[in-house]
């Protein structure tokens, strides 16, 4: 996602051979990776087979949670706290209160994260190397 938002601005979107060498990811990998974010609606293919591979929103309005909930139906950072979820202790657990908080707050930092921020924070890091050497 983040290499799609780097080049947001290719009408031709990018290719998956170009998104695998330039995250060192493979493209078999990226072929699953890829499947789920179309499935969630978050990328699409620009033209044909052989086509890039665009962002179906703007870079700044797709959260980090978003790009999560491709791929997991929900968060939950331990399993009593998941839709499903099943604990004996869950009346008397002190603990349930902690990690309903905890989950919220990482819930919010990846809602307030957006694929944006990430293309600034990833440009200002290439300035910096750029400088350096």
């Amino acid at each position: 996602m983040l290499e799609l938002a780097l080049h947001e601005e290719k009408e031709e979107g990018i290719l998956q051979k170009e998104i695998s060498e330039n995250q060192a990811v493979s493209v078999k990998y990226l072929d699953h990776i890829i499947a789920d974010l179309k499935a969630a609606g978050l990328v699409a293919n620009v033209g044909g087979k052989k086509s890039g591979y665009r962002l179906n929103r703007p870079a700044a309005e797709i959260s980090i949670l978003d790009i999560y909930l491709a791929f997991e139906d929900d968060l939950a950072i331990i399993d009593c706290l998941q839709a499903h979820g099943h604990c004996p202790r869950k009346k008397t657990c002190v603990l349930k209160d902690y990690w309903t908080g905890l989950n919220h707050t990482i819930r919010s930092s990846m809602e307030s994260q957006n694929l944006n921020d990430l293309v600034d924070k990833t440009r200002k890091a290439e300035d910096l190397m750029g400088t350096d050497g």
